[in-house]
């Protein structure tokens, strides 16, 4: 079997790509970094080193690599051929290979290769697969909308595995971490009889990515911006701090409250032992990420939708608490990072503007007594 997977990256070399490996694919990696594409090109493998006592090793081999922007027809040849297509290669990106996706689809039709394949985002965002779907279906006509209705399926799905900053002389070697997990909703798939071993396959995933989601997500994002606001540097020094740790557990103890009234899939044991195991990884001392890489974009993690203020809206809808993740959020708006663009761009929003205005722009929250909490915890810090 063939995967054409986009994103040659650490998250997708070191998470996707051994997975795929581990199922026998023979993995074509499409990005625009010329010395990774290269590289897999000439050596045709990796070796993967986990963050875990030990160090194990994991070998990757029968990949190689397609510059998508030097050689966009060899992508569209993959794909016409492929039996899946991945992607990690971040949510702002999904729209940029859009035409691609399409122009492989169109060429399977040409083909008449009407073999179901499913498309997954394997991104850090909800409905990921539903969205690339939409830019992809843009670029075809109604004939190869007709077609891909029929045979392309375009799956959800949720993933966690945390891949940290790293430096390595070999531009192909990646650390990571021993935890992964991968779930796909099935009922969006068009090839049911391909299921990958290690990934779990359900029936609804809502419930599974918004536990990632506001479990994973929103507790990283707590350890960095309260760990920056203490003045650490690293996820791993930060979360050895009382005060640290008592602010991600405060987070998470509200972000569990939700998903309980949510949903009826977990028992609130089951969350606090998954919820636990996630506060133990960010412990891992065999990775130490810095808080720069967990916190930047700190626009985009104040949305509407995003970790912090949904869970913060949907708690105060239902008259839970919420004033952790309330405080975390003054927090946010007080992170100063000269290299992060967001941050930098959104400290200049604080000095041009009334703070309730910047509230609202940045977060889209129109309801007037949040917006005055959030201005209060951001002039409390």
């Amino acid at each position: 079997m063939e995967a054409v997977h986009f994103g040659a990256g650490n998250i997708g070399r070191g998470f996707i790509g051994e997975t795929l490996a581990s199922n026998g694919f023979k993995i074509n990696f499409v990005d625009v970094n010329e010395t990774i594409i290269d590289a897999l090109n000439q050596r045709g493998e990796y070796t993967i080193t986990l963050a875990a006592p030990g160090e194990g090793k994991i070998h990757v081999d029968n990949v190689d690599g397609l510059n998508n922007a030097k050689n966009p027809d060899a992508v569209v040849k993959a794909i016409a051929q492929a039996d899946l297509v991945t992607t990690a290669i971040g949510p702002k990106i999904l729209p940029l290979i859009a035409p691609l996706i399409a122009q492989g689809i169109d060429a399977r039709r040409a083909a008449g290769n009407d073999t179901a394949i499913d498309v997954i985002a394997c991104e850090n965002m909800i409905g990921g697969s539903q969205s690339l779907k939409k830019d992809v279906y843009s670029h075809l006509d109604a004939d190869g909308q007709a077609f891909a209705d029929a045979h392309i399926g375009f799956p959800n799905a949720a993933v966690d595995r945390i891949v940290p900053i790293q430096h390595h002389d070999d531009p192909l070697a990646v650390s990571v971490e021993d935890f992964k997990e991968w779930v796909v909703d099935e009922s969006q798939m068009k090839n049911t009889g391909l299921k990958l071993k290690t990934v779990e396959y359900v029936p609804d995933l809502e419930p599974y990515i918004e536990r990632k989601l506001f479990s994973v997500n929103t507790g990283h994002a707590t350890t960095a911006y309260t760990g920056k606001y203490l003045g650490y540097t690293t996820i791993g020094d930060a979360i050895k701090d009382d005060k640290v740790l008592s602010q991600v557990e405060g987070a998470l103890k509200e972000t569990r409250s939700l998903l309980l009234a949510q949903f009826e899939n977990f028992t609130e044991q089951e969350l606090v032992d998954y919820q636990n195991s996630v506060v133990n990884r960010f412990k891992n001392p065999y990775i130490s990420d810095d808080i720069s890489r967990v916190a930047r974009t700190p626009i985009r993690k104040l949305g509407y939708d995003e970790r912090f203020i949904r869970p913060i809206r949907e708690l105060k809808q239902r008259g839970l608490n919420y004033s952790v993740l309330l405080d975390t959020v003054g927090m946010i708006f007080k992170y100063d990072e000269p290299s992060d663009d967001e941050s930098v761009k959104l400290q200049a929003l604080l000095k041009e503007k009334p703070l309730g205005d910047v509230i609202k722009e940045v977060t889209g929250v129109t309801d007037a007594d949040l917006i005055a909490e959030i201005q209060k915890s951001v002039e409390s810090k």
